[in-house]
């Protein structure tokens, strides 16, 4: 009887433990700072586990999903990857949220050697050593150049004026646009609010457009400027655009100007709209870029699992390094760096009040001179 007994346990332990739930691990600011505009990312994580769980799980075990405070503080982020990765036996692991945090936490997940899905870290400063184990699902801020490239060519702007605030992501998006500027990149400080000089030498150099990388309230002050000096290049482009407080700042004189976004409910990338529906569902607000991002690292984390066939850490490495996959950010795809080469940001134009993407293969309509504009009823 002890030996049939003997026999059943040791035969059942494999099944046992092939149905145990895979622990997916992440840091994510629950307090602090932080915590407003990581929630999202929080948020579709759950909803992605919600989703995944329903549908059979991962490789045939539910996925236990740990998420640990960070309290917004960077500094706190390696040594709680190391807690999921020794305490909470993690077997797959996506990033925080934030470059900072992201930054460390690679540093961590690199000495262990598992694999991280960088999902919220979108400065290249994560992936300039070539990390082994971190890969790339987020929208990188290098992105903009070439999205940016696309539509210079596309009008025919050969002289562009290109701006970043003084700060590392600004000029980390303008560095892309470097050889085609206008002469060098014009760094601005933080407390600039007159852009006259910058107007001058745009026009001392005969530029045909004004790209700028910045916040709202710089762009708000770059288009009061242009106002003032009746100054109107054929097309301007400003990062703080895509902020609603643009608008409200300047008001009908928003009109026309180019923003760029990572991410919008709207997108016709694959699965976006079961998910932008699944997310305002769940949560009652309809999900917004961060909510995006957390939903991409799920995605990608979840399509290597599969191609790799195992939650070995080589084998899921080597699946991520190869794998190409859409997203609701768009396509996954990735350099010997770890780095995002395939999603860029969408292009989309102030009109009538609100922001709107162009469609592919539609032109924005060209800023107009200030004595040709009419008042919005």
């Amino acid at each position: 009887m002890i030996t049939r007994l003997l026999f059943f346990l040791l035969v059942s332990i494999p099944e046992v433990v092939a149905q145990s739930p895979v622990v997916v691990g992440a840091v994510v600011s629950h307090t602090g700072p932080h915590a407003e505009p990581a929630d999202g990312y929080r948020k579709a994580l759950l909803l992605w586990q919600e989703q995944v769980n329903a549908a059979g799980g991962l490789l045939g075990r539910s996925v236990d999903l740990r998420l640990l405070d960070d309290g917004s503080a960077a500094s706190r982020t390696g040594p709680l990857y190391d807690e999921l990765i020794r305490k909470e036996r993690a077997e797959l692991l996506i990033g925080p949220f934030g470059s900072a945090a992201t930054l460390l936490a690679a540093a961590a997940t690199e000495r262990a050697r598992r694999v991280i899905v960088n999902g919220a870290g979108p400065a290249r400063a994560v992936h300039r050593r070539a990390p082994r184990y971190v890969f790339q699902s987020v929208v990188p801020y290098a992105a903009y150049g070439p999205a940016l490239l696309d539509l210079l060519r596309t009008e025919g702007i050969a002289r562009p004026f290109v701006l970043a605030r003084d700060e590392p992501a600004s000029r980390e998006m303008a560095d892309g646009l470097r050889a085609a500027a206008a002469g060098e990149v014009q760094v601005y400080g933080h407390d600039v609010v007159d852009f006259k000089p910058f107007v001058e030498k745009a026009r001392a150099a005969k530029a045909d457009a004004w790209i700028a990388f910045g916040g709202a309230r710089d762009s708000a002050d770059m288009v009061r400027t242009f106002r003032r000096m009746n100054y109107a290049p054929r097309l301007f482009f400003a990062r703080g655009a895509a902020e609603p407080k643009f608008v409200a700042m300047v008001g009908q004189d928003a009109e026309f100007t180019l923003a760029a976004i990572e991410y919008d409910a709207r997108f016709a990338t694959p699965g976006n709209e079961a998910f932008a529906k699944a997310y305002a569902a769940k949560w009652g607000v309809p999900p917004g870029p961060a909510a995006a991002e957390g939903y991409a690292a799920g995605t990608v984390a979840a399509a290597a699992a599969r191609h790799a066939g195992s939650f070995e850490q080589e084998k899921l490495r080597a699946a991520l390094a190869a794998l190409e996959t859409e997203t609701v950010l768009g396509r996954y795809k990735v350099n010997a760096a770890g780095e995002q080469l395939a999603a860029r940001p969408a292009l989309a134009q102030i009109r009538e009040g609100r922001l709107g993407v162009l469609v592919s293969g539609e032109r924005p309509v060209p800023y107009p001179a200030w004595s040709e504009r009419q008042v919005l009823k």
